[in-house]
């Protein structure tokens, strides 16, 4: 008999689909670096496509926080870096590593073959902030609203 968790962490796709992400650019961003001729075009297309989702789920992100804001108090920290109390470590943590390492990949992968379609990968990191938004979006904790009594 398999043992179900009764507390399952919310939004585990998007965690998930983070770190597929991070991968994939992590692996484009050492083959560019190391053959920018071969592998160069790949990883800029990569770079654009998690650039477009990262876009849109930070949309989506803004879009829920702002319907959110009228029964809670959404912080723009809270919202989109999941600062705070916005979400528990074990959430919090994968996503601030993901976005880290996307970082150091492209930047070090730019840095080492500047001025070719390598250097396309600084718009990925806009892939692990989208999702870490729509993280805290649909599934961020936030103080309810005073009700506001009029006299």
């Amino acid at each position: 008999m398999a043992e179900e968790r009764d507390d399952p962490t919310p939004g585990a796709g998007l965690v998930n689909l983070t770190f597929v992400g991070t991968g994939l650019l992590v692996g484009t961003s050492i083959a560019g670096a190391a053959a920018p001729d071969r592998f160069g075009l790949t990883h800029a297309v990569l770079s654009c496509i998690l650039f477009a989702i990262g876009t849109g789920g930070l949309l989506w992100a803004y879009a829920l926080g702002v319907s959110r804001s009228r029964a809670d108090l959404v912080s723009i920290p809270g919202l989109f870096f999941l600062a705070g109390d916005a979400a528990p470590a074990d959430v919090r943590r994968p996503f601030r590593i993901a976005l880290a390492v996307e970082v150091v990949a492209v930047v070090v992968a730019a840095s080492i073959r500047p001025y070719t379609e390598v250097a396309f990968g600084v718009l990925a990191p806009m892939f692990a902030m989208g999702l870490m938004g729509a993280w805290g979006g649909r599934y961020g904790r936030f103080p309810l609203r005073a009700s506001e009594e009029t006299s």
